[in-house]
């Protein structure tokens, strides 16, 4: 049987980066993807490949396990844990200074669904701003 759903970390966050810096509709439109390691070898605790800034804000940050990547919310974290819930996606707050919002994309699949809640930030983020 042939295996057909991406779970390896580094995959899932080339397939992230590239909906991310590919995309030019919606709020994906004001995304880059900034910093990135290219030679980055994923770690059981995550190796950070690259940052995801709206304008020149940095948004978030990505970070490859052997099975799966997690983006780390830096600003908009309650709309960032409240959307991932939404979609299924896995969420775990953190208890650092300043708070961040770990959102787990576990599947290739799921990669659709983080660029919805990355975009649903920053709407919320625009709209704190006006």
């Amino acid at each position: 049987m042939v295996e057909d759903r991406i779970t390896d970390g580094r995959r899932i966050a080339e397939l992230l980066s590239s909906e991310v810096d590919g995309r030019e509709d919606g709020q994906l439109a004001s995304f880059d993807v900034r910093n990135a390691d290219r030679d980055v070898e994923p770690t059981p605790d995550g190796a950070r490949a690259y940052d995801i800034a709206r304008r020149d804000d940095r948004l978030a940050r990505v970070f490859v396990h052997e099975d799966r990547a997690r983006l780390e919310f830096e600003a908009g974290q309650e709309t960032a844990a409240e959307t991932a819930r939404e979609l299924d996606l896995r969420v775990r707050p953190t208890a650092t200074t300043p708070p961040r919002t770990l959102v787990f994309v576990e599947r290739g699949a799921d990669v659709k669904r983080a660029t919805d809640v990355l975009q649903r930030v920053s709407r919320r983020l625009e709209d704190d701003d006006a």
